[in-house]
Order: structure tokens, then C-alpha cells, then sequence
């Protein structure tokens, strides 16, 4: 798969919007009265995003909802600790990028497993057996970027 560096930064900018929105875009795209709203233009603080406590570290959502142009989209920034995983591996229908801000990872997709340092980015494509663990002495961080049918969900 490959994706230009400007439908990238045109993905990473879009999805710029409040977590709050996802609720809201499910609830008004459930009722007969027309398509969900699409997420709006927004700047977020990382000081001031909500912080879930999870088993392997912690989560900070980002946004969820629709773009203008029709894809679903979740954006959340893991905080992972040394020698954890988020889940175990799994595939999905939408596509998933990581981008890695700090720490070292092992990113799998398809059996091929690679190490991953800050400034890093891996995609998992649609279907794709992927998974990912903190494998150095550190915590490790990186946003998640999901796109596609079912990644909102």
C-alpha cells in the first residue's frame, strides 16, 4: 500500500477533532434523519486530553467520526510500558498507522516482524494480521491512526 506525503498529511490534519464527537456522530447517524455530521477543524492540547489507565499503560483519545469526504476515522495517542502489548494480535477491516513518538517497538504484520524507533511509522492494511509490543526499557509512545469502514466503531 502506498500513500503520498500529502494524502497523508491531509489524513494526520483531519483528524485533528474532538473524541467528543464520536458519540455524538453515531447518535445522528442512527436516527432517519439524514448522514452523521462530519468532524470539524480543531486543535487539541495533549496537556488537556483525558487520560484512560489500561492494563498495558495508558490511552488518550483523539477523535473519532467521519471526514468530509466519507471515511470513518479514530485517532488515539498509547502510552505503552516496557514489555507490554495493547491486545494481542488481531486483523481488521479498516487500516491502522502508527506512528511512533518515543520508545522502541516490535511491530508483526503478516508473520514479518520489525523494529520500530521514534520518528518511525507502520501500516497494517486492511485484513492483516498485525500487533505491536514495547520491547525496549522504556515507556514507549506513538499515535494510532485508523481509516476505513468500521474504524469509528
Amino acid at each position: 500500500m502506498s500513500i503520498s506525503r500529502r494524502n497523508f498529511c491531509s489524513l494526520f490534519a483531519a483528524a485533528l477533532a474532538p473524541a467528543g464527537l464520536a458519540q455524538e456522530a453515531k447518535q445522528a447517524g442512527s436516527k432517519a434523519a439524514g448522514p452523521a455530521p462530519v468532524l470539524p477543524s480543531a486543535a487539541l492540547p495533549y496537556e488537556q486530553l483525558p487520560v484512560r489507565k489500561t492494563q498495558a499503560g495508558e490511552s488518550r483519545a483523539l477523535m473519532k467520526g467521519k471526514l468530509a469526504t466519507g471515511e470513518e476515522l479514530e485517532m488515539h495517542i498509547t502510552t505503552l510500558e516496557p514489555g507490554k502489548m495493547p491486545h494481542a494480535g488481531h486483523a481488521h477491516v479498516f487500516t491502522e498507522i502508527w506512528l511512533i513518538r518515543e520508545g522502541m517497538v516490535e511491530w508483526t504484520v503478516k508473520d514479518k516482524v520489525t523494529r520500530l524507533g521514534p520518528g518511525s511509522v507502520a501500516i497494517a492494511a486492511s485484513n492483516e494480521f498485525h500487533s505491536i509490543k514495547n520491547v525496549g526499557d522504556a515507556p514507549a509512545n506513538y499515535f494510532v491512526v485508523a481509516v476505513g469502514p468500521g474504524a469509528f466503531r
